[in-house]
């Protein structure tokens, strides 16, 4: 298949590309950089099947030749970055869902959109099922980030239901792995760098707010399966071992050997979900699918590549 990454030279979609090209795909990777990086993609360059194009996918998507698949994951999506590109953001998610959606269509293409656990807000259910309808403030600062993947969800399956195009929707629950940025503002690499720097970690409030982190090699399984499948509505891929940032906190100061300890600020953003895990029940029924990597097997690798871009 010829398949098309938008946000190739993101955290998650430079993975995307590598596992697309081990299975034999030819890879057009689209990205304008505003939150990737050249670096993440620079290994790919002599792959024949492989091919970049710089471009802002919020301006008309011009593609030559036959295309058999699009996969959707263009846009900022740490709090640092969609707070200083709230406009972006949203464009990212309206406009440019469209023209991906637009290009599919011409091109008789499978696509599917990197949706988030974020469209399930500060959460009233626990753990978070796909037909939960969420629990977001459309006006509050996040609203820019839940709202533009409500959005596009929609819009993905309106062009489902009205031009019966191949979609897929994947939620996905907290990542991480080589590749993310140190900057970037969540909570993983913002441990492990005040780690690697002989901090003290910073916790909001008590630290009593809980995560699940799932290892970015069993996120790009599900997203694999998930676009090989024919199923079509929502699914839930990430890790249900859920446990508090405080928690977490102690596991990287211990994992980094980090003797500062840990500090507590009484901020926290609004809009910030107090618990968030996954119901994996359908992932595991349609696609078979299970994380497989422990927290701390994928911390080493982790804080390994933090370490040489530190």
């Amino acid at each position: 298949m010829r398949i098309l990454v938008t946000g190739g030279a993101g955290f998650l979609g430079s993975h995307l590309c590598e596992r697309l090209l081990s299975e034999g795909h030819t890879v057009v990777a689209m990205d304008n950089f505003v939150t990737g990086n050249p670096r993440n993609i620079a290994h790919l360059s002599d792959n024949p099947r492989f091919q970049f194009i710089q471009h802002d996918i919020t301006h008309f998507i011009h593609l030559d030749g036959a295309l058999d698949g699009v996969l959707h994951f263009a846009s900022p999506a740490s709090p640092i970055d969609y707070l200083k590109l709230p406009i972006e953001t949203m464009k990212v998610g309206s406009l440019g869902t469209h023209n991906v959606l637009g290009l599919a269509l011409a091109k008789n293409a499978r696509i599917l959109f990197a949706s988030t656990s974020e469209i399930y807000g500060d959460p009233l259910e626990h753990p978070q099922t796909e037909t939960y309808l969420g629990n977001v403030d459309t006006i509050g600062p996040r609203g820019v980030y839940d709202e533009a993947k409500r959005f596009s969800e929609s819009l993905m399956m309106a062009y489902h239901r009205a031009h019966n195009l191949e979609t897929r929707i994947v939620r996905i629950f907290n990542t991480y792995g080589p590749r993310m940025r140190l900057a970037d503002g969540r909570v993983v690499p913002n441990f492990v760098a005040q780690a690697l720097r002989g901090e003290s970690l910073t916790v909001y409030g008590t630290g009593s707010q809980t995560r699940s982190f799932q290892y970015v090699s069993d996120l790009v399984e599900g997203v694999y399966r998930l676009f090989q499948s024919d199923f079509h509505e929502p699914v839930n891929i990430g890790n249900p071992d859920e446990m508090t940032i405080l928690e977490f906190a102690q596991i990287v100061n211990e994992v980094t050997g980090n003797k500062a300890g840990i500090i507590y600020k009484d901020e926290r953003i609004k809009g910030d979900p107090q618990t968030r895990r996954p119901d994996n029940s359908r992932a595991k029924t349609v696609l078979g699918w299970e994380p497989k990597v422990k927290l701390r097997e994928g911390l080493v690798d982790t804080i390994a590549y933090f370490r040489s871009v530190l």
